[in-house]
């Protein structure tokens, strides 16, 4: 066994995974799993600047991470930085201060590196199931972009595109410097506008439509399996490995489209940070699945964070 941290710092939230790993048998036993909501992606698509306040919430976060990392005893820490500090101008200023808090240094991974490490995260676990047919697509919707990832052992093909659920709710449910609270008719169609472009161009590098399985990622989609699965508190052993039906999904999503803050957040399993972009993400699943045909998604807790962490137990080899 070694133990290994690994860090996933993407455009909405900041995940911190540290786990003992075998290579040798596949297992990876988490030792602490937490997330902080900090939006680092704030206002990165107008702007194209990482804003100070995101910055700062960003490195709060880091120096709580730094010290479970030390009292855990990590031998290899690995820093992955994803959508919102590949776009912005001044990722200098992040970089600077992620290794001068937890002394490593951020890697701005390319968006099919993001999309391989969700499929080896999310997919470990599946290589043996009998009852799910392959290949695997993999879906990770982030916050400002998703990827896409076709596999049966390993990756096929893998594509990045720039529709989140942070991304889509500033593009176009931002009105008069406040969220849309419910979208109007003509927002929820510009962002299918957007999603199925998304779709056009992931389609020109992932045969989509050739899935057998859908395998959705991050906090849009496990969110939206705990309202399905009608849990009154987030519960991870629950929703991991559920399988949603499409009719739950478009079901789900009208819901968060029609409904204002206050009903979202008194959602018992609706973290506060998710309140305002849930209902973009639940748009963005609920295209996929119907673009690609899929009856059901099947959630994982597992994603880029355990691929994270497998490729840095297998550096400190």
């Amino acid at each position: 066994m070694k133990r290994v941290a690994a860090i996933d710092c993407g455009t909405n939230s900041i995940r911190l995974l540290v786990a003992d790993a075998d290579p040798a048998t596949g297992e990876l036993k988490d030792l602490d799993r937490r997330m902080q909501i900090v939006r680092l992606g704030q206002d990165v698509d107008r702007t194209g600047r990482l804003a100070p306040e995101a910055l700062e919430r960003t490195f709060a976060a880091c120096r709580e991470y730094a010290a479970v990392i030390k009292g855990l005893g990590a031998e290899q820490v690995r820093f992955v930085a994803t959508s919102a500090s590949r776009d912005a101008e001044n990722r200098d200023d992040f970089v600077r201060g992620v290794v001068d808090i937890l002394g490593v240094e951020p890697e701005v991974i390319t968006g099919d590196q993001e999309a391989e490490f969700s499929f080896n995260g999310a997919t470990k676990e599946l290589t043996g199931r009998a009852d799910l047919e392959r290949p695997f697509l993999v879906v990770d919707i982030g916050g400002g972009s998703t990827e896409f990832v076709l596999g049966d052992d390993s990756v096929r093909a893998a594509r990045s595109v720039d529709v989140g659920c942070v991304r889509m709710t500033e593009r176009h449910l931002v009105h008069g410097g406040g969220i849309s609270d419910p979208p109007t008719e003509g927002q929820i169609a510009a962002i299918k506008t957007d999603v199925a472009t998304a779709l056009d161009r992931a389609e020109e590098t992932v045969p989509l439509r050739e899935a057998a399985t859908l395998v959705g990622l991050a906090g849009s989609v496990t969110t939206i399996a705990a309202i399905a699965l009608g849990l009154d508190r987030y519960d991870s052993e629950a929703i991991h490995h559920s399988r949603i039906s499409l009719e739950k999904v478009r079901e789900i999503t009208d819901r968060l489209l029609s409904s204002t803050h206050a009903e979202r957040a008194a959602i018992p399993v609706m973290h506060p940070g998710r309140v305002d972009v849930i209902a973009a993400g639940a748009l963005v699943l609920l295209s996929i699945m119907e673009r690609t045909g899929a009856t059901e998604v099947v959630v994982s807790e597992h994603d880029i964070l355990d691929g994270i962490a497998w490729h840095a137990a297998l550096d400190d080899e």
